[in-house]
């Protein structure tokens, strides 16, 4: 027989919390994308806009060929300080600041100056995820068509 041990009263019906009870935990939350005046300190925020603006004008397209959601994790000193959604699945495909909406597909987390050297096309991807420059997690094979999406925007 199971024995309660917590020694607490058994809640009725009713009973739940009052108004004011508990307090918010979310202005303790630290948010992974900062407020928009500190944007224009890191360099790959320009960049992250345009290819926004990109996928915005051929995302129909880049929906049927890609048909996956990447979560990007931009560090500095091994802290996440920009967070960036592209949504390559759903409607008419989105890119978006903040952690995904649905369940991502694969995520990336990478430091900021590797991240610039990946998108204007100095680094290869590939031997820099295999050198341990930027980790990826879930599906590690939709990475490569995350490297078309960057290919095609950087021949703009």
């Amino acid at each position: 027989m199971w024995k309660r041990i917590d020694h607490q009263p058994k809640m009725k019906a009713g009973d739940g919390p009052q108004a004011g009870q508990f307090k918010s935990l979310s202005s303790a939350q630290e948010s992974a994308v900062p407020h928009s005046l500190e944007l224009s300190e890191f360099q790959s925020f320009p960049v992250f806009e345009d290819i926004s603006r990109h996928i915005k004008e051929v995302g129909a397209q880049l929906v049927k060929k890609v048909n996956a959601i990447f979560q990007l994790d931009i560090t500095k000193n091994g802290k996440t300080i920009l967070q960036w959604t592209i949504d390559l699945k759903n409607g008419p495909g989105d890119m978006y600041p903040g952690s995904a909406r649905v369940p991502a597909d694969t995520f990336f987390t990478i430091p900021e100056p590797i991240f610039m050297e990946l998108v204007l096309g100095k680094m290869n991807p590939q031997k820099a995820f295999l050198a341990g420059k930027f980790k990826v997690s879930g599906k590690v094979l939709l990475g490569q068509k995350l490297e078309r999406v960057f290919k095609d925007w950087a021949k703009l």
